[in-house]
């Protein structure tokens, strides 16, 4: 299988594994929590770059076993932007369509969060601020994208790395 067959394959295969998983649970955050759903979709991002791990290795085998570290980070690397992008996606369909008061709720339960664990008024109210300035930034589109790229993206080159790493073959 040629290199941009199996970057396809393997890249949306991920990308339809997270957005999967996004589309089954963010819309039932109410009900699981943010921690709770934080753990859960970061799990959900870690399940579906295994398939980094998959397509590099694929590659390696249709390229008679043989594998660079850099050709396996370039596999890898392209895996995980295509799955990203339907991350990305998925989320801004989520966001715009199915959940536009998500930033308020969660502004919200951060706040709250704050007040809990005891912190003065002062900080409160400081953190309250920050929350406002990133539901206005979370209304800007390209923003949106841009931290919604940087959840999965770290977590996409890391598994990249590793494969590259453990799957170099001379």
């Amino acid at each position: 299988m040629s290199m941009k067959k199996t970057v396809l394959k393997f890249g949306l295969l991920s990308a339809a594994l997270s957005s999967a998983m996004m589309l089954a649970t963010v819309p039932f955050i109410h009900r699981l929590g943010f921690e709770k759903g934080a753990i859960f979709g970061y799990t959900a991002i870690v399940l579906s770059f295994l398939l980094v791990f998959f397509g590099v290795r694929s590659y390696r085998e249709s390229n008679g076993g043989r594998l660079s570290f850099g050709r396996g980070v370039l596999v890898g690397l392209l895996i995980t932007l295509i799955s990203c992008a339907g991350y990305v996606i998925t989320w801004e369909f989520i966001y715009f369509k199915m959940m536009p008061d998500f930033a308020d709720k969660y502004a919200a339960y951060s706040i709250e969060h704050v007040k809990a664990s005891g912190a003065s008024q002062e900080a409160v109210d400081a953190h309250a601020r920050q929350m406002e300035d990133f539901k206005r930034m979370y209304q800007n589109p390209l923003l949106n994208v841009a931290m919604t790229f940087s959840e999965p993206f770290p977590i996409g080159l890391l598994v990249t790395l590793i494969s590259a790493a453990v799957l170099r073959k001379k």
